[in-house]
């Protein structure tokens, strides 16, 4: 099976009494243009968006036939959330963190950025309220924003650049 571009969203989509097949992915695979991964019952899928800044939402259809549907389901990661007490606490947070070029997400009133022991510690030591939550991390701050100009660089985890 190969998908080119995502057919719809489950939540809007009509797919009467296909069969859903689900294709399970890390939060960081949602922005990946090629990927070769098996669904869960065992079909493989081919993944190749033709068009950049493509990202993958909870619950796309990525291929359908006669029979099934394939979906993609978002799987839960370590996460430090952050319940910011004020308009002016949830700035500075995602200011914060922004400055530091990790993904943030905002789900349910708490910032959510996918886990690091260094940065906890320093959220907490600057007296954030802080908890290390079990999610799945699903709205992405810059999907909104994420501009096409960034495929000169390869965003590897690896160097982080501070300013």
């Amino acid at each position: 099976m190969t998908c080119k571009d995502v057919i719809g969203n489950i939540e809007t989509y009509p797919i009467g009494g296909k069969t859903k097949d689900v294709l399970d992915l890390e939060w960081y695979e949602t922005t990946k243009r090629v990927m070769r991964k098996k669904t869960a019952s065992g079909s493989e899928i081919i993944i190749q968006f033709l068009k950049e800044g493509n990202r993958l939402k909870e619950g796309d259809i990525l291929y359908e036939d006669a029979e099934k549907v394939v979906l993609v389901n978002i799987l839960p990661c370590d996460a430090i959330q952050v319940t910011p007490r004020s308009i002016y606490e949830m700035g500075v947070i995602c200011y914060e963190i922004g400055n530091k070029h990790l993904p943030l997400f905002l789900q349910d009133d708490h910032v959510l950025i996918p886990y690091e022991k260094p940065l906890e510690r320093l959220l907490k030591a600057s007296g954030y309220q802080v908890t290390k939550a079990h999610t799945k991390l699903l709205n992405n701050l810059k999907a909104g924003a994420e501009s096409h100009h960034h495929h000169d660089h390869d965003h590897g985890h690896d160097h982080h650049h501070d300013h």
